[in-house]
Formats: C-alpha cells, sequence, structure tokens
C-alpha cells in the first residue's frame, strides 16, 4: 500500500476534504498528496496566515525526496528544492503573497521550471493557474481554536 492510499486521497484528478488534527497530520497529507504529482505539475495552496500551507509543503518535499529544508519562502519569494534522485523531480516553492501581479509572477519564469520540478505556489490562487492547463488546488482551513485543519483539494482544468 502506498502513502496515497493510507490517506484515502484517491487517485490523479480525484477531489476531496479531510479533516487534519495535527500538523504532522498535514504533512503526511502533503506527503500522500506528492505520490500523485510529477514534473511539471502546479499545486496551488490557498487559506489563511496559519492554515498549513508550508507545513503541506513539507509533506510535499518529504514525500517528493527533494533536497534541503523546506520553510516558508515569504521574504525571498521562491525557493528551489533539488531533486533527491535520477528521475524524481525537484520542488520549487513559492510565496505569492508579496507578488504585484502577473508581471512580478512572470519575472520568477516558473514556467522554465515547471519542466523539472512541482511547483507549489502560496496565494497563488488568481495569479498561477494560467501557467498551466491543469492544476492541483488545495484550500486549507484552521479552526481558530485549535490545531484541526480542513482541507479540500481538486484538479482544476483551465478552459
Amino acid at each position: 500500500m502506498n502513502v496515497g492510499d493510507a490517506m484515502n486521497i484517491g487517485a490523479r484528478g480525484d477531489a476531496g476534504t479531510r479533516e487534519l488534527p495535527e500538523v504532522a497530520d498535514t504533512e503526511a497529507f502533503g506527503a500522500a498528496l506528492a505520490t500523485l504529482l510529477r514534473a511539471g505539475d502546479l499545486v496551488i495552496l490557498d487559506g489563511p496566515l496559519g492554515a498549513g500551507k508550508t507545513a503541506l509543503t513539507r509533506g510535499l518535499a518529504a514525500g517528493l525526496g527533494v533536497g534541503g529544508r523546506v520553510s516558508s519562502p515569504t521574504f525571498i519569494i521562491a525557493r528551489a528544492h533539488p531533486p533527491g534522485g535520477p528521475e524524481q523531480p525537484g520542488l520549487i516553492h513559492v510565496d505569492a503573497y508579496r507578488l504585484g501581479g502577473l508581471d512580478d509572477l512572470d519575472a520568477l519564469d516558473l514556467d522554465t521550471d515547471l519542466d523539472e520540478s512541482v511547483v507549489v505556489v502560496e496565494w497563488g490562487e488568481g495569479v498561477a493557474e494560467r501557467l498551466v492547463d491543469e492544476y492541483l488546488l488545495v484550500r486549507l482551513r484552521r479552526d481558530d481554536l485549535s490545531e484541526v485543519r480542513q482541507v479540500s483539494w481538486e484538479w482544476v482544468r483551465n478552459d
């Protein structure tokens, strides 16, 4: 059984929702999602501050086997993590919160990185979708009184 099966996230193209009681569950969910991803995929993470976007990205990185410590790229905008081995994708982790719009996103040249990496964009909804024909949208919400998070995910096709 692979991690994706254990987390019951379904197959590539499926959508779903689930509750993530602890940060470790958010990271495990990210690792499970990674089993569905390949170089050229775009993942857009949506959620308020503290919802778990970076924790989910840590899980994605672990599941992809990429190198380097994963932390929020808030002040550097984009952080590249090299592939963990041959035939594995790298990970480009972007924080679009401070980007001024499409021109700033274009300046990052992410469409070039998509050839060899999975690109994860925090705060990317409404900005990054145009980079690909299909992307994975992950929405995270956190209960104000606990660490419990709600996550929903869906593959979205640009028309």
